[in-house]
């Protein structure tokens, strides 16, 4: 069997720890040993045991006295460089020497400045063969947020709007009036249990009074993000409720109120998209979804400060509103999502 399909494994295991271990990246682990898999474990949630340590657990719990030999005659899959550091966790090129594996293949290196090559370096020295770059461009995309955070120190930005048929994005008279239909809604609350952050600007959060969790579907809810310079969206909004995290971006005052967090930044009028994504990196926010307004997008948009946009497209018209944004981009896939048409853009860079 190749080295590709295992990895192809390593990257499933990987995916199921998607909303769980940010700021960490997500990382499966296969271990093989003459052709069969004998453990497999992912990374299931940040600050607990990393993919290698559930694998090499799930080995020794399996076969027991016979796990020791089993391992030295094994080679290890793993979807991302072993760490080679003391975090939260000890450093798995570590464990993995100490059990005396026979080999070692990667999808990607660690850009993590305290692991970039030192994992690999490790496992070389004791004497462990070292395969790296399998399915690589597969990593790149599953950990896409993850590379982001690391090398861009930003988080990986994701637009979110709906339109009508005729390009409308919201109504002039700053009430709230759907689009989308009940399924996108669905659809928006699972995307909202993957990312660390959902922002919206004070126009958004006065006209909608959004709750901006993910009500209707199981998982963890994101941190609400709302931006209003001059803190004029009222307390009884859903966005002061204790439900979830908020942190209010804002040129009045720093303070914490239970679970409102005020940010007090400078001259928010210049270079805003910059700012806000530089102060959810320092706060390790490794993920947010922009869904409005049409202000706030409009300036990630001529920043060019985006990754991905995902934009339903309603069959309805209307007479007249406010213009959806518009954007450039690469068009990665288009998918009916019951009534509406969502189609999701990739922000490409020269």
């Amino acid at each position: 069997m190749s080295d590709e399909l295992f990895m192809k494994r390593c990257l499933e295991l990987a995916e199921m720890g998607n909303g769980s271990v940010s700021p960490n990246p997500m990382v499966g682990c296969v271990i093989v040993t003459e052709g069969k898999i004998i453990g497999e474990g992912y990374h299931r949630k940040y600050g607990e045991a990393h993919a290698e340590v559930n694998a090499v657990n799930a080995v020794l719990a399996t076969y027991g006295d016979a796990a020791a030999e089993l391992l030295k005659k094994a080679t290890v899959y793993v979807s991302l460089e072993p760490c080679a550091h003391f975090g939260k966790t000890p450093p798995c090129a570590d464990l993995l020497v100490r059990h005396q594996v026979k080999k070692v293949v990667i999808c990607n290196r660690d850009p993590f400045p305290d692991v970039d090559g030192k994992g690999i370096g490790k496992l070389q020295a004791a004497g462990i063969t070292v395969v790296h770059g399998v399915l690589a461009d597969k990593g790149l995309q599953l950990n896409r947020r993850f590379f982001t955070r690391i090398t861009q120190q930003r988080p990986y930005i994701i637009l979110k709007w709906a339109r009508t048929a005729n390009g409308y994005f919201a109504p002039k008279n700053s009430t709230q009036q759907w689009i989308s239909g009940p399924l996108a809604k669905k659809l928006v609350h699972q995307w909202r249990t993957e990312e660390d952050a959902v922002l919206v600007g004070k126009q958004t959060a006065i006209a909608d009074n959004p709750q901006l969790n993910a009500r209707e579907w199981t998982g963890k809810d994101p941190v609400r993000i709302l931006v209003d310079r001059q803190l004029q969206v009222p307390e009884h909004n859903h966005l002061y409720s204790a439900g979830a995290k908020t942190v209010i971006l804002n040129e009045i005052k720093t303070d914490l109120a239970g679970n409102i967090y005020f940010i007090s930044m400078e001259d928010m009028q210049f270079y805003l998209p910059q700012k806000i994504a530089y102060q959810l990196y320092l706060m390790d926010i490794q993920s947010v979804i922009i869904e409005g307004g049409a202000n706030i997008l409009n300036q990630f948009i001529a920043a060019g400060l985006w990754d991905e946009a995902r934009v339903f497209n309603s069959k309805n018209n209307w007479d007249t509103g406010i213009y959806s944004p518009q954007i450039n981009g690469k068009i990665s896939s288009v998918t009916e999502v019951d009534q509406d048409l969502l189609t999701i853009y990739e922000n490409i860079r020269n």
